[in-house]
């Protein structure tokens, strides 16, 4: 079943468990975020990604530059750990990764999660990625990747014990857009998704295709 198959039967298994009342909030919400301007200006494909210095879940930091140096890299923007459309997505980038290495990319995930909260998501998860803490969403704002949980929507986020200000450790409820970007070594975007509708994710392939696309123009 592909990644797009597994969300959408997530979607539709979430909708019909909900109450009449919550289901009209979250119908609701989705057009809400939909007639939003989210990602309008987020960093495409030609763009230069912006460098970046973030805690990592093993106690240290990690920087673009330095991933860059050992070749392309993979971005992957998250909700948190508490989302079920990122474990589904966690679960995919898990097993391509093998296939990461072979064409000589890295891969990292974004959230603006805690650290201690990322370190769980990684140990909870398996990944055998690195998972970095972007607190406040702030390397999330500088690539234009940056939306608000809808008001009416937090109340239900809180009935389903996802408080996401204690998560990310400030009283905001913005979180990343769900997003992947492909960067060259050289540090050109080469391949871009960005979404605001986060029941939605990239095909894993699509991630083997814009890497292969570097070495055919290497």
């Amino acid at each position: 079943m592909s990644l797009s198959e597994q969300t959408k039967r997530l979607t539709e298994d979430f909708i019909n468990s909900q109450s009449a009342e919550n289901q009209t909030i979250i119908q609701d919400a989705f057009a809400t975020i939909s007639a939003t301007d989210f990602g309008a200006n987020a960093l495409r494909k030609g763009d230069q990604a912006k460098n970046f210095q973030l805690p990592n879940a093993k106690g240290g930091t990690t920087t673009l530059e330095d991933l860059l140096a050992q070749g392309p890299i993979v971005i992957s923007f998250y909700r948190g750990g508490w989302c079920p459309y990122c474990n589904l997505e966690f679960k995919a980038l898990n097993e391509l990764l093998p296939t990461l290495k072979e064409l000589g990319a890295n891969l990292v995930g974004i959230s603006p999660e805690l650290p201690d909260n990322s370190m769980s998501t990684a140990e909870k998860h398996e990944l055998r990625f690195e998972v970095l803490s972007d607190v406040g969403n702030m390397i999330a704002r500088e690539y234009g990747v940056v939306m608000d949980v809808p008001e009416s929507m937090r109340p239900l986020y809180l009935q389903w014990g996802l408080d996401i200000p204690a998560a990310n450790g400030d009283d905001t409820w913005e979180l990343p857009i769900p997003a992947t970007y492909v960067i060259g070594s050289d540090g050109k975007i080469v391949f871009a998704y960005v979404n605001k509708n986060y029941t939605e994710r990239l095909e894993p392939s699509e991630i083997v295709k814009a890497l292969e696309s570097i070495q055919v123009t290497a």
